[in-house]
């Protein structure tokens, strides 16, 4: 059965309900991982897994690299900012379970909060916010959220947890979604 389209909106209640509850996109840049952990014998085939809630997505596999370059996009979509997001470095076996490579969580609200702040006429290339790595947070070094060319963006570099080396370079950048609650 199809569900009933609203005239005034031209979309279906469910899908109408699913818009009011979204802030918008966050697009996840996985940039590069650093002496990633060797689970092949000499080398291992990496790719990463990002979690927020019930989404999950994945990079393509690096063969043979542990200081693969993905340069991937992978975009979420932001209902609460408070739920962190999850990211997974795994090595891709052919014929067994992939083995995990470490872990990492990291927060989204301080990037969150740099985009509520009117920013229109500041220079490019402007900090907006700093983050500290800290016990708590899976930052291997400062995190700055800078105002660049019009947009909010983040790099950061996560050291993964749970294995004995290897680090995660990303870059987080807001994406407004007509439609959407908004920030």
């Amino acid at each position: 059965m199809n569900s009933p389209i609203s005239p005034a909106s031209g979309k279906s209640p469910a899908a109408k309900s699913l818009m009011d509850q979204m802030l918008g996109l966050l697009r996840v840049r996985i940039k590069r991982g650093v002496n990633l952990a060797v689970r092949d014998v000499v080398t291992s085939d990496p790719y990463v897994v990002v979690k927020m809630g019930k989404q999950k997505l994945k990079t393509r596999v690096i063969k043979k690299d542990i200081n693969p370059v993905w340069n991937e996009d992978l975009t979420l979509s932001v209902a609460d900012p408070n739920i962190p997001i999850k990211l997974t470095v795994y090595d891709h076996d052919t014929f067994s379970m992939d083995d995990k490579m470490g872990d990492a969580e990291f927060d989204i609200k301080p990037f969150m909060e740099a985009l509520r702040i009117k920013l229109d006429g500041l220079p490019s290339g402007t900090v907006i916010t700093r983050d500290q790595p800290c016990r708590s947070n899976c930052l291997s070094e400062e995190s700055c959220v800078i105002w660049k060319d019009g947009k909010v963006i983040q790099d950061m570099i996560l050291r993964l947890r749970n294995v004995e080396s290897g680090e995660v370079e990303l870059q987080l950048q807001w994406i407004d979604l007509p439609g959407a609650k908004g920030l």
